[in-house]
């Protein structure tokens, strides 16, 4: 226990700089953890160009600033989420995938896929929120209960390009799976709903403790999707997506269903795959490689930053739909320690 608390006394001190907005909560520092890549770099992204096609991490920062209290369930969740990962990893070998190594990972570590036992199949209600709802069809939500289900379970390593071996042994199944559980439609004239939780108010998510709740509607101002990472009120817990992001939508080519994987990503813990901001950012996994932006296309292998070549095609990055086909095996135990008793996902366990 004393070599985890010392493993996590880094660098709290920035995130604590941007805390003046968030009631200055104390917290213990012997078990002080990095929470300063909760925060987006805005400067960082706004000099390299980034386009934010996922608004996840802003929301995130405008939820910390508004609400007292978050901070502290935040830190909570991610100080039992390494401590999980710590008890399941075998002394002296990478396992548990914590991250927390202010670098971002490194594509070369062997992470090991923890045994849980538990079995995740997590029930899912949609919310059709549009002029006319009945645009989205029955077999439109199908395809992309069918896509995320594909996503969490098969990568697909044939896709890997040549030069890109190393990352076989990083791809991974999650073990976690989707059921629909209902869809519901409502028309509504509302052109575009931003990304305030405006929809959310409007149609409140239904037993957010069991269920995924996701609404499909015009988000507007470009943004494919945006959810809400685990700690956060229920009233507004969820995932949001652009309705023609949907396998076969208009949005191409981000229309094959990869938007909702990508934010179910972070709904379950998962940050950006370059840690939204420059190289010494971290994504807290540690089989996945430092990046110093978001990539987007298809790039040719190898793109390079911070020294190593980007994993392009993980679901965590903005590469197109068809260019993205794994997650590693250090993000899959991130995913699922929030699962574990007492982990702040685990009520939606049978």
């Amino acid at each position: 226990m004393k070599k985890l608390f010392l493993a996590l006394i880094v660098i709290l001190g920035t995130f604590i700089g941007c805390q003046e907005n968030s009631k200055n909560e104390a917290l213990p520092t012997q078990e002080a953890i990095d929470m300063s890549d909760f925060y987006v770099k805005t400067e960082v992204q706004e000099a390299k160009g980034v386009t934010e096609l996922c608004h996840s991490m802003r929301v995130l920062n405008r939820q910390l600033q508004e609400t007292p209290g978050l901070y502290k369930k935040m830190y909570d969740v991610e100080y039992a989420t390494r401590k999980f990962l710590n008890s399941k990893k075998p002394n002296g070998t990478p396992g548990g995938g914590n991250g927390g190594n202010n670098g971002g990972g490194d594509a070369d570590v062997d992470v090991q896929p923890i045994e849980d036992g538990l079995n995740i199949s997590i029930p899912v209600y949609f919310h059709v929120v549009l002029p006319d709802a009945s645009q989205v069809s029955n077999s439109d939500i199908q395809s992309q209960i069918n896509v995320i289900n594909s996503d969490f379970t098969s990568p697909n390593t044939n896709q890997l390009p040549s030069g890109a071996t190393n990352f076989i042994n990083d791809a991974t199944n999650t073990e976690i799976t989707f059921t629909l559980a209902g869809t519901f439609r409502h028309n509504d004239s509302k052109s575009s709903w931003g990304t305030n939780d405006a929809i959310k108010a409007a149609y409140p998510p239904i037993t957010p403790e069991t269920h995924l709740n996701i609404w499909v509607c015009n988000i507007g101002g470009g943004i494919l999707g945006y959810a809400q990472f685990p700690g956060g009120n229920s009233a507004t817990d969820g995932v949001v997506i652009l309705y023609s992001s949907l396998p076969g939508g208009s949005a191409a080519p981000y229309n094959l269903g990869r938007t909702l994987t990508h934010e179910i990503g972070h709904y379950l813990n998962l940050r950006h795959i370059w840690g939204d901001g420059r190289c010494r950012q971290d994504d807290f996994v540690e089989d996945t490689p430092s990046s110093d932006a978001a990539n987007y296309g298809c790039p040719s292998y190898p793109d390079v930053s911070c020294k190593s070549a980007d994993m392009t095609m993980n679901y965590m990055d903005y590469t197109d739909d068809a260019c993205m086909y794994m997650f590693t095996d250090g993000q899959r135990n991130r995913m699922r320690a929030i699962f574990a008793p007492g982990g702040v996902r685990s009520s939606m366990i049978n």
